[in-house]
């Protein structure tokens, strides 16, 4: 058995910490070369690097655990270096190969095992795989140059003592513009995003909605996560827009709401009407770091809705789906094929 590195596994935050390797490649001439593990953490770049200039990046977030039985695994990183993929085109950063994105987790996870949390402890390892430009750029033109990397860090469960219900407000910002970048993973999507959750923050708020840009009638995402809805008559709905980042969590917990729980799942546009006319029992925002946020109050100006499962805990079904997704992950309950990709045995 490997040793583990000795930290206070039960108390880690959601921050980064070090590890011992990262993988880095490199775009020049027209070609990413194979790429490879180093120790060096620190990034060395022109001052005028695209990145720095236009925004130029894209980044994925994934997690390693390790199961019951004592494996390593990752939870579908074939989707994630699908969206990478996605992501670059769209920015006109060349996409590196699903190969390379699947060999570079695969090396930093095995790379870095010692600081993969144990089993039971609620914490993984955090994979954050990024594109940007790193060549000199003073036109506004794509970078000629690109760097790929992938760090991990460990961090601890998203929610301490279990998750509990928040409050979020409706958005007064837009959080993409209809045919923009909203469905790609973009650091400029978040950088926009910053100034309404430290708005909502000050407010009192732990997150924003926000509504479709063109009608703001329909309710879109969160500046994090995508949002869940159960309706009166027990079916999950998914709130659809062109807009929306296509979340893997989200495509995950859809699945096993109507394969493992026997829930119908709908997905549609939501009207905002609809949730303060009382048409919907739970909420829940669903991402990598959290899984399930549950969604207690939504406040719209002043005119303020609580959900039938109230602020004092999750809500029954956003519970069962986020336990069983979580039993997947962990090794408890069989995952359905291709989902578990295993890096240590």
């Amino acid at each position: 058995m490997m040793e583990k590195k000795n930290l206070d596994w039960s108390n880690l935050t959601f921050s980064y910490q070090k590890t011992d390797k990262r993988f880095v490649a490199n775009y020049k001439n027209g070609a990413w070369d194979e790429g490879a593990l180093t120790d060096d953490d620190m990034i060395v770049m022109s001052e005028d690097a695209g990145v720095l200039q236009y925004a130029q990046t894209v980044f994925e977030g994934l997690k390693a655990y390790t199961t019951k039985d004592g494996k390593i695994v990752t939870f579908r990183p074939d989707l994630n270096a699908d969206r990478l993929h996605d992501s670059a085109v769209r920015l006109e950063i060349p996409p590196i190969s699903k190969e390379m994105f699947l060999r570079s987790i695969h090396e930093v996870v095995e790379a870095n095992a010692a600081w993969v949390p144990p089993y039971g402890t609620g914490a993984s390892l955090y994979l954050r795989p990024y594109i940007f430009g790193i060549s000199p750029v003073i036109g506004v033109k794509p970078a000629d140059d690109y760097q790929y990397r992938v760090f991990a860090t460990p961090v601890g469960p998203y929610f301490k003592g279990g998750a509990k219900p928040i409050a979020v407000k409706i958005s007064d910002f837009d959080r993409a513009a209809p045919r923009g970048t909203g469905n790609i993973k973009a650091g400029l999507n978040y950088a926009m995003s910053m100034h309404a959750i430290v708005t909502a923050h000050n407010e009192g708020f732990a997150e924003n909605i926000y509504l479709d840009p063109a009608t703001r009638t329909k309710i879109e995402e969160t500046g994090g996560a995508n949002i869940l809805l159960v309706a009166n008559d027990d079916t999950l709905v998914v709130p659809k827009s062109s807009s929306i980042l296509p979340s893997i969590t989200r495509r995950s917990l859809v699945y096993v709401a109507e394969h493992y729980c026997g829930m119908k799942v709908v997905e549609r546009e939501v009207y905002l009407k609809e949730i303060f006319d009382g048409e919907f029992k739970e909420c829940g925002l669903c991402g990598t770091a959290a899984v399930i946020s549950p969604v207690g109050k939504i406040n719209d100006h002043g005119k303020e809705f609580e959900f039938a499962s109230g602020m004092a805990e999750m809500g029954p079904w956003m519970t069962k789906i986020r336990q069983t997704l979580l039993g997947i992950q962990e090794g408890d309950i069989e995952a359905p094929e291709g989902w578990i990709y295993t890096i240590v045995e």
